[in-house]
């Protein structure tokens, strides 16, 4: 693959994906402002994502690309067993991701996640906002990412340098909006490996939207909001949850990982 075909393809990935993002925004910053009572933009944003995942899985013009954007989306139907497999090893994966972000948070050397204050909205604009938002991320990312541009990659390169390159190139946005810190390096890395794996193992992106979008919602609402209460620093090493938290990634992972092994074996060899 030429390298300048590589990078075309990186930087339409990003920007494609940061422009469904910014449309998000936008239509949720209009809706707060104009009738926060009423989740209109939740609504709004489902169309735009059916509209967009047509087009990616190659409806509409041009038709001479629409064979190659089917392909490249690779939103393939699995077998029920292997479907059920992928979001077992994923749901694991959260659990021990889960455990590394709280431990990670600990440490004091990485900043919390902020979230708005929607404490002064409606119950119901909250979950709407939260679930939508959960499934934007997983949906634009994984079709984005994991499809257009690791099965790009996986065409020329070993699986575990597509997965790699394809969470790299995710790294600065983690970054950019999350800071620069090594742990949350480290931490995103580990989530982007994750999916990418599973995408690579399926050779579809269904499993991880659904392992995506779980886990975006998982943080959200779980993980996210309580960071401010953790115990920082040495001080954390005298208290019982961090322990339980390490002893949660150990075992989590390991139960992974041996679901990940099954995984691949249950998969037919390409």
């Amino acid at each position: 693959m030429a390298v300048l075909k590589l990078v075309w393809a990186a930087v339409l990935t990003l920007v494609l994906t940061g422009l469904a993002s910014g449309v998000w925004a936008g239509l949720l910053t209009l809706n707060l402002n104009t009738s926060p009572a009423l989740p209109w933009a939740a609504v709004a944003m489902a169309c735009v994502l059916w509209l967009a995942w047509k087009y990616a899985d190659g409806r509409w013009w041009p038709q001479r690309t629409s064979a190659a954007r089917h392909r490249l989306l690779r939103a393939r139907r699995i077998d029920a067993s292997a479907f059920t497999l992928a979001l077992v090893a994923g749901g694991l994966s959260l659990v021990a991701l889960a455990g590394v972000w709280i431990l990670s948070f600990q440490s004091g050397l990485m900043r919390g996640n902020a979230l708005p204050d929607f404490s002064q909205y409606p119950l119901q604009s909250v979950v709407a906002v939260l679930v939508m938002a959960a499934v934007v991320g997983g949906v634009t990312e994984e079709a984005g990412f994991r499809g257009y541009f690791q099965s790009l990659l996986e065409r020329s390169y070993p699986a575990w340098v597509s997965i790699v390159v394809t969470a790299l190139l995710l790294a600065p946005g983690h970054a950019a909006t999350q800071g620069f810190a090594w742990p949350t390096f480290v931490f995103y890395l580990l989530v982007d490996a994750m999916l990418g794996t599973t995408a690579y193992l399926c050779n579809s992106i269904l499993p991880g939207i659904v392992v995506h979008a779980a886990g975006l919602a998982m943080f959200f609402a779980l993980i996210w909001p309580n960071d401010a209460q953790r115990t920082v620093g040495a001080a954390a090493l005298d208290d019982h949850w961090f322990w339980l938290h390490a002893a949660q990634v150990v075992v989590f992972a390991a139960l992974a990982m041996a679901a990940y092994r099954r995984l691949a074996a249950a998969m037919p060899r390409r």
